[in-house]
């Protein structure tokens, strides 16, 4: 069974020192969707939520949110972003809005945290400034699609 690096001896939580590590390049893409009524869908398609730009602020969000990440949970490193895109992805189908996020450092830890913090605070925007229309939207399927780099090496979670 694999060891949790973020428990000690004594199974106390700490803060790993990675100190030791060399600086690599790491990248990290998560997913999500939000999942909503296809009228909802098409009000954000046409511009007619009454907040504003739902896209263009979630983007904002969740960039802002990688950025905080560390500040957000608790054992999280602070690390310097060197890249942070979200992405929407409007899906008739689904109903609702895929969302991606890519994060890049640098450094001596991974960006998994950061790329699923940005998808989680996208999706929480697009409800935030959605929810006037539709009080039922579902925020599901996050996740880590790819990540690269590191000691760990590439991991692919289609």
């Amino acid at each position: 069974m694999p060891k949790l690096t973020h428990l000690d001896e004594q199974g106390q939580a700490h803060m790993v020192d990675v100190g030791h590590k060399p600086d690599t390049e790491r990248t990290a893409i998560a997913r999500g969707e939000i999942v909503m009524l296809p009228e909802t869908l098409a009000l954000i398609r046409d511009g007619n939520i009454k907040k504003g730009d739902v896209l263009t602020l979630a983007q904002v969000a969740g960039i802002m949110a990688a950025k905080k990440t560390s500040e957000l949970i608790p054992l999280c490193h602070p690390i310097p972003l060197t890249k942070v895109d979200v992405s929407f992805e409007m899906d008739d189908d689904l109903p609702g809005i895929r969302i991606i996020a890519l994060a890049k450092t640098t450094g001596k830890t991974g960006v998994e945290m950061e790329a699923l913090t940005a998808v989680s605070i996208a999706a929480l925007t697009i409800y935030d400034m959605a929810k006037a229309a539709e009080k039922t939207m579902k925020i599901q399927n996050i996740r880590l699609v790819e990540k690269h780099g590191g000691q760990s090496g590439d991991v692919h979670n289609p």
